[in-house]
């Protein structure tokens, strides 16, 4: 494995009786990386983490973890999962079922339930530790199952959808909670449909579609290769001029705001030097285009 690797996997392939669900898959995650693991539903997501985590098999191919020589996939106790999927005991107390977790993956129980509290507190549920789960939230719920899957301090954490069910000021805690986990050079898959998230996050990014690897890489270095800038504007005057500026496309017009995509052949400079003096530029923004829009745009592309 390539040093700073710590997990691989090879042409990986997956048949379920008749169904393909996964085909000739490779990409790897180094320590201290986040990287975005995309797709539509059905694509081959979780059955790929799932041969991962050792769940299931693949039927051709390899995984191979640093953290246990030649593994066939990543050791347990030294990984932090969080299904999409509910995994918690409705009728357990909250600081209990944390230190049950805790001990599976081998923690001391004191130092199981120290580390728990440590979490309810800083997810402001420390009041809820002696509650029955079946008691809280589905955000409080997703905070806990969250930190049953990272309590123990693994080196590769696999997270799938793990900003389900949470506002947006949790959303925020999360995020600088998974960002902490990179500084501190966890190896991090990242499964979400919550595009702007990944994007904030993910040093890289490997898109999924019908079972095949349709984009991976650098998250920059692809949003360049689409070429296209997205453009935002605010504005006075008669907005439905733009659409007759070279380069403009997909324009969607509103009351004082425009939001379009500019062509590769025409550049941000030579766009802004097109604009006509009857409408007045109240703010303007050019950049790549969001990784929302490159998703759909490639599975649509491929699934035509």
């Amino acid at each position: 494995m390539i040093d700073g690797e710590l997990l691989r996997v090879e042409g990986v392939s997956k048949t379920f009786e008749s169904v393909r669900a996964v085909s000739d898959v490779s990409f790897s995650v180094g320590r201290g990386e986040i990287l975005g693991f995309l797709g539509p539903n059905g694509a081959g997501k979780t059955t790929t983490i799932r041969m991962i985590l050792g769940i299931f098999h693949p039927d051709v191919g390899t995984i191979r973890c640093s953290l246990d020589g030649e593994a066939h996939h990543a050791p347990k106790e030294r990984t932090g999962y969080l299904p999409e999927e509910r995994g918690l005991y409705s009728d357990a107390k909250v600081l209990d079922l944390l230190v049950y977790f805790g001990e599976l993956k081998g923690l001391a129980r004191a130092e199981a339930r120290n580390r728990a509290r440590q979490w309810l507190d800083r997810f402001d549920l420390l009041d809820w530790a002696s509650k029955k789960v079946e008691k809280l939230s589905k955000g409080m719920q997703q905070k806990i199952q969250f930190t049953a899957s990272i309590l123990h301090r693994p080196d590769l954490v696999v997270l799938d959808e793990p900003f389900s069910g949470l506002d947006p000021v949790n959303q925020n805690l999360l995020h600088e909670i998974i960002a902490g986990l990179k500084e501190e050079n966890v190896a991090v898959l990242l499964s979400s449909h919550r595009m702007n998230l990944v994007e904030a996050l993910c040093d890289r990014i490997f898109l999924i579609h019908n079972g095949r690897r349709v984009l991976y890489g650098d998250l920059e270095e692809i949003k360049e290769s689409h070429g296209e800038h997205a453009v935002r504007i605010r504005f006075e005057g008669d907005g439905s001029i733009l659409a007759e500026l070279p380069g403009v496309t997909d324009l969607r017009l509103e009351e004082g705001r425009a939001a379009f995509t500019l062509e590769q052949s025409v550049s941000p400079d030579a766009f802004v030097r097109s604009l006509p003096e009857s409408i007045e530029i109240l703010a303007l923004s050019v950049d790549r285009p969001p990784l929302h829009d490159i998703f759909v745009r490639t599975v649509e592309g491929r699934a035509s």
